[in-house]
C-alpha cells in the first residue's frame, strides 16, 4: 500500500463492521491504490460517495456500481436467508438516493434491507396502507427532507426503533436539512435515533450494529452465515 492511505484491516475484529471508504475529496489515482491493495488481499470493499471519474475509473473492474447510491462494491457478500430485516423507509421520491445509500452498505454488512417508498405524512394513506408490514420489522430506517415530520408520525405507529436520516430535500427555511434535523432531534416519539444530514451510511451502521448480526465471511464463496 502506498504512503498516502494506512487501511485499518483489523477494524471488524475490534468492531464488527470492515474499514469502509469514504471516496469523495479522493484523487481517482488514490482510490484506486486502495481498491488495488483489496483486491490482492480479495477483502470485500464498500466504497460510498463516489464521484463521476471515480465511478468511470472503477467501471473495468470487478465491481459492483450503484449510480443512484454513488457507492461501488467490491466481493459483495450473498445475504443468508435467515439475515437480520431491515426496513427503509423514504418520504418522497427525492430521498431515494440516500435510500440508496442505506440499502447498499446495509447489504454489505449483510442485512436483509427492504425499501418502502414514498410514504410521506402529506398523504398519510399511503404510510397507514403498509403500516402492517413495516411493524414486521425489528428496526427501522426513516428519510425524510422538508419538516421531517416522518420520523415522530412512524415513531408513533411501530415498536420498533427508528433511525432518523434527515435528508437535504427541501428549501427556504428547510435550509439543507436543518429542518428535518431539528425535528428528529427534537421529537416527542420515543425511540427515535437520528444521524447527520444525508448521512445513509451512518444509519446503516448504526443498524447494523444493533440487530448485530454475527457475520463470518467464507472465503470460497463470500456468502454471511448468521
Amino acid at each position: 500500500m502506498k504512503s498516502h492511505t494506512n487501511i485499518d484491516w483489523d477494524r471488524k475484529a475490534r468492531t464488527s463492521l470492515p474499514e469502509v471508504i469514504y471516496a469523495e475529496n479522493k484523487s481517482v489515482e488514490h482510490l484506486l491504490d486502495i481498491f488495488d491493495a483489496h483486491v490482492q488481499s480479495q477483502t470485500p470493499l464498500l466504497m460510498t460517495r463516489l464521484t463521476d471519474a471515480q465511478l468511470h475509473a472503477l467501471a473495468p473492474h470487478n465491481v459492483f456500481c450503484d449510480l443512484v447510491a454513488r457507492t461501488a462494491v467490491f466481493r459483495a457478500p450473498k445475504i443468508a436467508p435467515n439475515a437480520p430485516k431491515l426496513a427503509v423507509v423514504t418520504g418522497g421520491t427525492s430521498d431515494h438516493k440516500v435510500a440508496k445509500e442505506v440499502i447498499s452498505t446495509a447489504q454489505f454488512f449483510g442485512l436483509n434491507a427492504v425499501l418502502f417508498a414514498d410514504l410521506g405524512v402529506a398523504g398519510l394513506w399511503r404510510l397507514q396502507e403498509r403500516l402492517p408490514e413495516l411493524r414486521e420489522f425489528p428496526l427501522i430506517v426513516a428519510i425524510a427532507g422538508m419538516e421531517g415530520a416522518l420520523f415522530s408520525v412512524l415513531a408513533g405507529l411501530v415498536c420498533a426503533p427508528v433511525i432518523a436520516v434527515p435528508t437535504s430535500v427541501g428549501y427556504g427555511v428547510s435550509q439543507g436539512g436543518q429542518a428535518a434535523l431539528t425535528s428528529a432531534l427534537a421529537s416527542c416519539a420515543p425511540g427515535v435515533l437520528t444521524v447527520n444530514i444525508d448521512n445513509g451510511f451512518g444509519a446503516a451502521a448504526a443498524a447494523a450494529k444493533i440487530l448485530r448480526p454475527t457475520a463470518v465471511s467464507e472465503k470460497d464463496t463470500g456468502a454471511i452465515v448468521f
